[in-house]
C-alpha cells in the first residue's frame, strides 16, 4: 500500500487541491515481467470496472498521477506504469529509452496485463508513447487523453526541463531535494514533502538522488526521437474519441500545436486547464479531472 509519512497524506494534499473523492482508496504496488525487465505498477480500485492505463512524463513514476487517479479509482480499475528507467521498473541495461524500445514495452505490459479495451491517458513523454502506441492499434482504445504534448514542442519549454535535469544530481539531504522541487513546482512544502519519496533514493553513502536513469538527465546522451512529420502522421491514425488537454502557463505545448491536433485527429476535443504549467495533473488536478470526467461521462 502507499505510504505517505512525509508532509501531508495524499488524501490531505489531495483535498487542500480542490480534488474531489468520496473513498480514501491506496493503490496495490504490482509488478510483471517484460521482454527481461521488470515493470513495477500501481494497481487502483476494483479490476471489475472499465479500465483506465496511465502512462506518465519523462523524470516521473506513477505516483505523479495519484491526484487523478484517487478519484477516478472509485469508478474505474487504474492502472499507473512506471516505464523504463524510471520509478521501480528496471533500468534498460542497454541504455536504450527510444521510442521505439517503449513501444515494446507498452506491447508487452498491455498483452499482459490490460483488457481488450481500455481508456489511456499519458503524459509529456507518455503522452507521445501513446498516441504513438493508439496509431498502431486500431479498435483498442474506448477514448485516449493526451496531456501537453504534441507532434512538436517549444523550444524554450524543453530548454527549461533541460536546464533543470542537468542540475547537480547528488544532495546531501532529503530537504535539500524538497526545496529544489519546491521552487520548480511552486506547491508548498508539505505537498513537496509528502510526493517525492517516489522521486528520489537514498544512496549508500548517505547522499539522495533521482530515481530514474541517469542517462535520461546526462547532455548529448538523448534518445532519438522521431520527426515531427512522422509524429503528426501518427496522431492522423488514431481511430478513438480524444481529448488533448493543454496547461494555460505551458511553455512546452503551444495552442497553435493544439489547435492542429484539434484538425488533424478525426475524433478529438481540446480543452485548455487554467492555473496549470506542463505538469497539468499535479498543477490543477481538479480541472484536469472535470475535462478527463466529461470525456468518460460521453461515453457512457
Amino acid at each position: 500500500m502507499a505510504s505517505h509519512s512525509l508532509g501531508m497524506s495524499l488524501f490531505e494534499a489531495a483535498r487542500q487541491m480542490g480534488v474531489p473523492f468520496v473513498e480514501e482508496n491506496e493503490p496495490i504496488d504490482k509488478f510483471v515481467q517484460v521482454h527481461g525487465l521488470n515493470f513495477h505498477y500501481l494497481e487502483w480500485g476494483d479490476p471489475s470496472n472499465p479500465t483506465i492505463f496511465m502512462l506518465h512524463g519523462n523524470s516521473q513514476q506513477a505516483h505523479s498521477w495519484d491526484f487523478v487517479s484517487l478519484p477516478l479509482s472509485e469508478n474505474y480499475h487504474v492502472i499507473a506504469m512506471d516505464q523504463r528507467g524510471h520509478g521501480d521498473s528496471d533500468w534498460a541495461p542497454d541504455g536504450d529509452y527510444s521510442l521505439e524500445a517503449q513501444q515494446k514495452d507498452i506491447d508487452g505490459f498491455v498483452d499482459s496485463i490490460l483488457p481488450s479495451k481500455f481508456h489511456l491517458i499519458g503524459h509529456s513523454m507518455g503522452g507521445r508513447n501513446s498516441y504513438v502506441w493508439a496509431s498502431r492499434h486500431p479498435n483498442s482504445l474506448n477514448s485516449l487523453v493526451i496531456v501537453d504534448t504534441g507532434p512538436e514542442s517549444a523550444s524554450r519549454g524543453r530548454n527549461r526541463i533541460q536546464t533543470f535535469k542537468e542540475l547537480p544530481d547528488e544532495l546531501n539531504s532529503f530537504e535539500e531535494f524538497a526545496s529544489r522541487i519546491q521552487e520548480y513546482t511552486g506547491r508548498t512544502r508539505e505537498q513537496t514533502l509528502g510526493s517525492l519519496k517516489y522521486s528520489i533514493r537514498e544512496r549508500a553513502d548517505g547522499k539522495w538522488t533521482w530515481k530514474y536513469d541517469k542517462l535520461m538527465r546526462t547532455p548529448g546522451q538523448r534518445p532519438s526521437t522521431w520527426t515531427s512529420e512522422q509524429l503528426w502522421e501518427s496522431v492522423a491514425k488514431i481511430d478513438c474519441q480524444t481529448l488533448v488537454v493543454r496547461g494555460s502557463r505551458s511553455d512546452i505545448f503551444t495552442e497553435e500545436t493544439m489547435d492542429k491536433m484539434k484538425t488533424v485527429i478525426p475524433k478529438c476535443t481540446t480543452v485548455t486547464v487554467e492555473r496549470a504549467g506542463h505538469l497539468v495533473a499535479g498543477d490543477n488536478p481538479a480541472d484536469f479531472l472535470v475535462a478527463v470526467q466529461e470525456l468518460l461521462n460521453s461515453l457512457v
